[in-house]
């Protein structure tokens, strides 16, 4: 297969690409500055730039591009580039989708917070409504801007991801890093759901549902067995041998990281249902596999 993929420099990215380059498939990656090779294509979202006849001659648009949600703090100018940074580039490249007449396939990062911020125990399956909160209204956007293409007939898939866990980066290597000194511990009651899945599951699953011409819509991108943040910091705790008897409040955590905080203390208990019924197999269901992966 030809895939165009944007974001491929990212701490998600890099790996899906190297993955999809192995096995065979011939691979493009946009990129907003000068192409250094021969395998980059410049595009610029904001103003709905890209090469319509790349898009056109690929089999699949893969897009993980957007601005990174762990920061702190996060003020409202940074609030305003998360969702325009995903917003824009799902609509350049969903609109010019649409217009090539929708014979381009469209995977699209999304965010497992789509459900709302504090889900309590349900179980919540890609056919659960959309709940409220700012990090759920972005997922929101986020899967809005494909529109054009699904209603061009495309076929649109969207991951909503989880946590994904990995040493390399992302948000776990900033999380891991008081456990390492021994005074990493659950953040309020720790009994709220934590929805996480290993790098390698994630990789393994994106690369099936970019190269698999029968899945489309949401996935949820997240383990096969839910775990809580009690469940999470008890098993780092044990793989780094580290105490875990520390506890962090949770009016700190509104207090220090905001809304981060607040995604931090509600409670999303994800199910990947599609992936199960597409019949993926998970290398690291649980907490403990997902840990042992990320830490080795």
């Amino acid at each position: 297969m030809k895939i165009v993929l944007a974001g491929a420099s990212g701490f998600l990215g890099t790996p899906l690409r190297a993955a999809l380059v192995t096995q065979g498939h011939t691979l493009v990656q946009l990129v907003r500055g000068d192409p250094q090779r021969a395998d980059q294509s410049q595009w610029d979202p904001y103003t709905g730039q890209v090469d319509t006849g790349l898009i056109a001659s690929a089999d699949v648009v893969v897009n993980l591009a957007g601005a990174p949600i762990a920061r702190v703090p996060m003020t409202e100018s940074y609030k305003r580039q998360i969702v325009e940074s995903r917003v824009a580039t799902t609509s350049c490249l969903a609109d010019t989708i649409a217009t090539l007449g929708g014979t381009t396939a469209l995977v699209n990062a999304g965010g497992i917070n789509y459900y709302g911020v504090d889900c309590g125990d349900q179980a919540l399956d890609e056919a659960s409504p959309p709940g409220p909160g700012f990090l759920a209204e972005v997922a929101q956007q986020w899967e809005a801007a494909t529109t054009s293409a699904r209603n061009s007939g495309a076929r649109v898939a969207v991951l909503r991801t989880a946590i994904v866990l990995d040493r390399s980066g992302g948000s776990f290597r900033l999380m891991a890093l008081p456990f390492r000194f021994g005074v990493g511990g659950r953040v309020g009651s720790g009994a709220q759901w934590f929805p996480t899945i290993s790098l390698a599951d994630y990789v393994s699953a994106a690369t099936r549902i970019v190269t698999d011409d029968s899945m489309h819509g949401p996935y949820n991108m997240t383990a096969e067995v839910p775990s809580t943040n009690a469940q999470f910091t008890d098993e780092l705790g044990r793989q780094l041998r580290r105490p875990t008897v520390l506890a962090v409040p949770g009016f700190a955590v509104t207090t220090v990281v905001g809304e981060l905080g607040k995604a931090m203390l509600g409670s999303i208990k994800a199910i990947p249902q599609r992936l199960l019924e597409a019949g993926f197999t998970f290398a690291h269901p649980t907490i403990g596999d997902q840990l042992r992966a990320a830490l080795h």
